[in-house]
């Protein structure tokens, strides 16, 4: 059963494809929100952000991902040598990831952590859940950037986030559990949180990591379109 039956996939054409960097080694991309990082399984799911960028450089390879609605940074891998390495920095968590995202209602708290441990939601996948017996540590540290001074039924709240592990849906399944769903989740938010934004707000804004071959850490913006 899918968790979103009413999902039409019309990813955007304009930019078709925005590369910020490139070198020998890898290929920066700023994803636009609404395009998967990967093929899917269906015919018309075969336009992704990997096969655009293969089309121009056939050598690259996916080391990480972006959910479909997120927007941001994404690095692929142009030969072999740098994608075991880079591979090797997401595994041990020598990357940082930071990300913006504008949460429904005011967050009491400046700053704070989430740590939830989290499992595929199997029934209604590809959702997530907490599950405290066989779910795997998931850890979130939150930042509040701005608030809104109006009453919270309409109020929002824009946070950085640093996921220190890279669970699937983390930020978004953290939010909700947060009490504080990101607005725009067709998968999580309420449904005054869904209407509010005609997109996810989430936005992966900079990657820091090692360079595979000079080893001298590098990192990469993306503006976020909404902040």
């Amino acid at each position: 059963m899918s968790a979103n039956p009413d999902f039409i996939y019309l990813p955007p054409m304009s930019p078709y494809l925005d590369i910020i960097y490139q070198d020998d080694d890898m290929v920066v991309i700023n994803k636009a929100s609404g395009i998967l990082s990967v093929p899917g399984r269906l015919p018309e799911h075969q336009d992704c952000l990997q096969n655009r960028v293969q089309r121009v450089l056939p050598s690259a390879t996916i080391v990480h991902r972006l959910d479909m609605a997120t927007s941001g940074i994404m690095i692929m891998a142009l030969n072999k040598p740098a994608h075991v390495a880079i591979s090797r920095q997401f595994e041990q968590r020598k990357t940082k990831k930071t990300y913006l995202a504008r949460v429904f209602g005011n967050v009491a708290a400046n700053e704070g952590s989430v740590d939830l441990p989290l499992i595929c939601d199997w029934p209604n996948r590809p959702k997530q859940k907490v599950d405290f017996e066989n779910g795997k540590k998931s850890l979130t540290h939150y930042r509040i950037l701005s608030q809104d001074d109006i009453p919270d039924e309409a109020a929002s709240t824009l946070l950085e986030l640093t996921p220190v592990t890279g669970r699937s849906h983390q930020l978004r399944v953290h939010m909700l559990a947060l009490g504080h769903p990101i607005l725009g989740d067709r998968l999580y938010a309420t449904k005054a949180a869904l209407t509010m934004r005609n997109r996810l707000q989430l936005h992966a804004l900079k990657l820091s990591l090692f360079h595979p071959s000079t080893e001298q850490p590098i990192s990469f913006h993306a503006l976020c379109p909404f902040s």
